[in-house]
C-alpha cells in the first residue's frame, strides 16, 4: 500500500492485525477493538494487484483492492486494533476477519514501527507481532491475483468496477481519506485517487457507500477489502 517519505524510504498505507496482543489491522475495524495504534511496517510496499470479486467487484468484473509486496527500503503504514473481549470474542473476531479476508492467501506476522512524537530520530518498535494479510502472486493459492498493469488502465478498472459492498472508487477514495488523516503523503495513491475522480465525474457520495464487512484499507468501519 505508496508514497514518498523520510530519506530514501517510501512510506505507504498497509493492512494490519495483531494477534500476540492480539491486534488487527485496517486504517479502520468493523470489529470490537480496544485500542488503535497508527504505525507502519519495514520492507513491503502497497500495490494494486488484487483483484475483489466479492466486495468490489463480480467474477465477471473484478475490482482491484491492495495488497503487499516486499520492497527494499519501504514504510507501509496502517493501524492495528487490538481485538477487545474475552478469548471467545477474540476468536469470534478473528473469524470475522478470516471470512472478511478470504481472498487474502496469506497470513503473516510483522513488527509494527512508528516514528518520534517529537520528530526526527530513529523509528521506535510499537509493537513486536501484528498480522498482516497478504494476497500473493501464486495463482494456485490466490485465484484472484490480477497483478500489475499500467497507471490508466488500473484507474479505468476501478472507476467501473461494483461489487456487493458498493463500487470500488469509494474504497480507494476512503483509503486516500485515511492515509490524509495519517499525515501520510501518497503522491501515488493520491494520483490514482485524482484519475479515477476524473474519470467519474462528480459521484462524491461514493465516499459515503457502506458494506457488509471491515477492510483494513478503508475510511469506514465494516468496509471489505
Amino acid at each position: 500500500m505508496h508514497f514518498a517519505g523520510s530519506g530514501a524510504a517510501r512510506r505507504q498505507g498497509a493492512r494490519l492485525l495483531t494477534r500476540t496482543a492480539p491486534y488487527a489491522s485496517p486504517p479502520h475495524a468493523g470489529f470490537e477493538h480496544s485500542a488503535r495504534v497508527e504505525g507502519f511496517v519495514r520492507g513491503w510496499r502497497r500495490v494494486w494487484h488484487q483483484g475483489s470479486t466479492d466486495h468490489r467487484g463480480t467474477p465477471a468484473f473484478p475490482g482491484r483492492t491492495v495488497t503487499l509486496v516486499e520492497a527494499e527500503g519501504a514504510e507501509t503504514w496502517g493501524a492495528a486494533y487490538r481485538l477487545a473481549g474475552d478469548a471467545a470474542q477474540q476468536l469470534a473476531a478473528l473469524a470475522y476477519l478470516e471470512e472478511r479476508e478470504k481472498q487474502y492467501d496469506v497470513r503473516c506476522q510483522m513488527p509494527l514501527f512508528g516514528w518520534p512524537a517529537a520528530g526526527g530520530g530513529a523509528a521506535v518498535l510499537l509493537l513486536p507481532r501484528v498480522l498482516v494479510f497478504i494476497g500473493s502472486a501464486d495463482r494456485s493459492r490466490n485465484a484472484n491475483y490480477l497483478g500489475p498493469a499500467p497507471p490508466p488502465a488500473i484507474a479505468a478498472q476501478i472507476a467501473s468496477a461494483v461489487g456487493p459492498s458498493g463500487p470500488n472508487s469509494a474504497y480507494l477514495y476512503r483509503l486516500a481519506a485515511a492515509m490524509r488523516a495519517m499525515a501520510v503523503g501518497d503522491a501515488e495513491l493520491f494520483a490514482l485517487e485524482a484519475a479515477v475522480r476524473s474519470l467519474r465525474g462528480s459521484d462524491g457520495g461514493d465516499e459515503g457507500g457502506g458494506g457488509s464487512s471491515g477492510s483494513a484499507d478503508e475510511g469506514s468501519d465494516g468496509e471489505p477489502g
